[in-house]
């Protein structure tokens, strides 16, 4: 995979302004939106609340299904579920997910949001996802989401991006 660097970087784009309820909004509709969830998700309690009774696995099969670039082995780590788990449960959409594993699938769809927002588009954060980032000490932030400490890497490295911080 070709590194980038500082120079090679896209242009990237700022938060749009819409807000919290904006960002529960595409993460909900990356999860499966209204079909999947039956209360709407406009604050981070009401996210604690849908991930801590238990997100139904068609969030992850929705999320799954939805993405352009990104392959179910791809995503394993991130979601802590193997492939063939995940395939067992797509066979049940209603068995609702351990909050560990609706919790990551959660964050996934989180920094994938958050990402797009940056990038411009959905499939551009997908390979940025894959891609070894430099600000990540040449990780890529796919392979940093399965710890609580990753994730704070990546959010935090997405969040200077978007504010044109590289480094």
């Amino acid at each position: 995979m070709r590194q980038m660097t500082e120079d090679a970087m896209p242009a990237v784009r700022s938060d749009t302004g819409r807000g919290e309820t904006g960002r529960y909004q595409r993460v909900t509709d990356l999860l499966g939106g209204p079909r999947v969830f039956t209360r709407p998700v406009m604050t981070q309690l009401d996210a604690h609340n849908a991930i801590k009774t238990g997100l139904p696995g068609g969030t992850l099969h929705h999320l799954v299904t939805h993405l352009r670039v990104l392959k179910p082995a791809s995503i394993e780590r991130a979601v802590g579920m193997s492939v063939r788990t995940y395939q067992r449960r797509k066979g049940a959409p209603d068995k609702p997910l351990s909050p560990e594993q609706g919790g990551r699938t959660w964050k996934l769809a989180e920094i994938l949001a958050q990402a797009s927002e940056v990038f411009g588009s959905q499939e551009e954060a997908e390979q940025w996802l894959e891609r070894p980032a430099i600000g990540l000490d040449n990780n890529r932030p796919l392979d940093l989401l399965d710890t609580p400490a990753g994730v704070e890497m990546v959010e935090d490295y997405l969040g200077r991006m978007a504010y044109g911080v590289y480094t």
